[in-house]
């Protein structure tokens, strides 16, 4: 900051010179002095340039300074523990113990659905290449079924407003809520403009339907908003060649519903227990067993200030994976993106009220990963013994009446 201000301080001298100037310029030549007022005109020139210089080397100073702040993350919840990665996360809760499952007789997802006909990896392969995937007949019926009960399980019990979004978006959407800078190279940079920036393909819904409300001032009374949207995701996943290359745990596009909140700082920490426990919900009507793990330091994201994560169990790989992540990201996006809300506080050395303009609070979860949410069901209603996959009874309806899909002979 020193440099900074030293560069101010050059730029008012140089400015003020040249006024000055400017103003003797004119006593100048009322004097027909004109050999003086050019030589004080050369003068004012060279002062605006200092100026002008001055004020470039501010400017870049400012944009490196802003790049620093961006790439800063947020401030961490006091319950967060320590730690460095994943081995550190902290059990909160298990559910659904009598629905595990294990043995050496389930199969991976990718096993199951290639005996259900429903997976074309060649075709994906030949089309897009590596980590996209094809699913066909009951499979991507299936995945289709579960899209639609999520969001009817969030909308209509769970009272969220079902939001359609763009999937291009802008840079200063994705710095908003903290994607960018620090992330880029795991974005899908495309070449559409908008408004003179940059746009990328949506890598989760978060960012539209929380950008929904940027440089917004809401009225307190209007709080929390509940939003909910089913969407294609992509990521590039740069720093995860090498991992989970089988079958569809990892994919470069997959269907995510995305639930958002924007609420008060008081009411923050309860809004995020809310929104965890809807994504929970629809783990329990489907009877898939599942962990809830709080993050450690080491594992928590840029833009959160603690985060849930709720790990389902997969009796194929017998172990539990993340399929849903529920952050509660304080007011750190709210203030990388204008969105206030209007209050009321009273005065200390008052009875008065006085209205106030305080960033809002926002939280966001997955509720849930659908392609997560696929392999799940695959996994756990899988019958390695009869050779049929058992449809979860929750899901019978969105599959027209089927309870069972058997395996289809080469």
């Amino acid at each position: 900051m020193e440099k900074r201000n030293k560069l101010i301080a050059g730029r008012d001298a140089a400015l003020n010179n040249r006024k000055k100037l400017s103003t003797e310029i004119g006593k100048l030549l009322s004097k027909k002095l004109n050999e003086e007022a050019d030589k004080a005109k050369e003068e004012v020139t060279k002062f605006k340039a200092e100026a002008d210089k001055s004020n470039n080397e501010i400017d870049a100073l400012d944009k490196d300074i802003n790049d620093l702040f961006m790439r800063l993350p947020n401030l961490l919840d006091s319950r967060v523990k320590q730690g460095e990665d994943e081995k550190s996360n902290e059990l909160i809760c298990e559910w659904g113990a009598e629905y595990v499952k294990k043995g050496e007789d389930f199969l991976w997802h990718d096993d199951i659905a290639d005996l259900l006909k429903g997976w074309d990896p060649v075709g994906s392969a030949k089309i897009s290449g590596s980590r996209f995937s094809v699913l066909k007949g009951s499979v991507a019926k299936l995945e289709r079924a579960l899209s639609q009960f999520f969001m009817d399980v969030h909308t209509n019990k769970h009272g969220y407003e079902e939001t359609s979004v763009p999937l291009i978006i802008s840079q200063s959407a994705l710095e908003g809520t903290g994607q960018l800078p620090k992330f880029e190279e795991d974005l899908f940079k495309t070449n559409h403009q908008v408004g003179g920036e940059n746009s990328y393909l949506l890598p989760t819904a978060e960012v539209p339907l929380t950008n929904l409300y940027r440089e917004t001032i809401l009225e307190e009374k209007d709080l929390p908003i509940s939003m909910v949207a089913l969407t294609p995701c992509f990521r590039a996943e740069a720093g995860s060649y090498g991992r989970d290359t089988k079958g569809l745990l990892r994919q470069h596009q997959f269907y995510k519903v995305e639930l958002v909140k924007i609420t008060t700082p008081q009411a923050s920490m309860e809004q995020h227990e809310i929104l965890t426990s809807h994504a929970e919900t629809v783990l329990k009507l489907l009877k898939l067993p599942y962990r809830k793990m709080r993050l450690c330091s080491g594992d928590t994201g840029f833009s959160a200030r603690m985060c849930y994560d709720l790990e389902v169990w997969l009796p194929g790989q017998n172990s539990y994976r993340e399929i849903s992540s529920c952050s509660n990201c304080g007011d750190f996006q709210a203030q990388r993106m204008g969105l206030r809300y209007r209050t009321s506080l009273k005065s200390e050395d008052s009875k008065k009220t006085k209205a106030t303009i305080m960033p809002c609070h926002t939280i966001n979860g997955s509720g849930i990963a659908v392609g997560r949410a696929l392999i799940a069901v695959l996994e756990n209603y899988f019958d390695p013994i009869e050779k049929y996959l058992e449809i979860p009874e929750a899901l019978v309806p969105y599959m027209g009446g089927i309870n069972k899909l058997h395996c289809i002979s080469k």
